[in-house]
């Protein structure tokens, strides 16, 4: 075969702009395909930490704000409430948290950085379901030794106002504490770590 009468020229021409033409449907194609991989808007807010003004909580009640999907319980602790966390070590599974999952400055038996306020993921430890918050002593369906907490009205697990689970309860851990950051007194932002303001 001779090569006779070929275009050299013409010939690299077709087949620059051929390997350019196939680059950009390449990348046309990969584009899509990588942003894919990027999480969305409405993910990325889902997952976005959360403000929340705990002035408007008075004592002894108790705030719910969404956060990545899931309850986040904030709870204004009385004196009394405090005092009522004292009387429960010996009824408690874990009364130190040692095997609770929260944020390495969470300690004490509030599980709190501010004593009085109370910030707790409001899902069960056993199946997920969400505890109901139940400030009254001693209620007749509780029992005389209630003082005050949370119980999971699905498989009737018990929690204290630290969200510590009671000896007794299907649930194998303490509620969980979320990452949160105080920025003021009375302001905190929860999805972030940091701890007092």
């Amino acid at each position: 075969m001779s090569n006779d009468g070929v275009n050299n020229s013409r010939r690299r021409f077709l087949a620059a702009s051929t390997a350019a033409v196939g680059a950009v449907g390449a990348g046309a194609v990969a584009v899509p395909f990588i942003g894919s991989w990027l999480p969305s808007a409405k993910a990325k807010a889902a997952g976005a930490p959360v403000r929340a003004d705990l002035s408007k909580v008075p004592a002894g009640l108790m705030m719910t704000i969404e956060w990545r999907g899931q309850p986040v319980y904030v709870l204004n602790r009385t004196p009394e409430q405090l005092k009522n966390l004292k009387m429960l070590d010996d009824e408690l599974k874990d009364p130190a948290s040692e095997t609770a999952k929260q944020p390495a400055y969470i300690e004490g038996q509030e599980r709190s950085v501010k004593p009085n306020l109370g910030i707790y993921v409001g899902l069960c430890t056993h199946l997920g379901c969400a505890p109901k918050f139940r400030p009254e002593v001693a209620p007749a369906d509780l029992g005389p030794r209630w003082v005050g907490g949370f119980f999971c009205p699905c498989h009737g697990s018990k929690f204290d106002l630290a969200g510590r689970v009671l000896k007794g309860s299907p649930a194998p851990t303490n509620l969980v504490i979320p990452p949160h950051k105080y920025i003021t007194d009375t302001v905190v932002i929860i999805g972030e770590d940091g701890g007092a303001a």
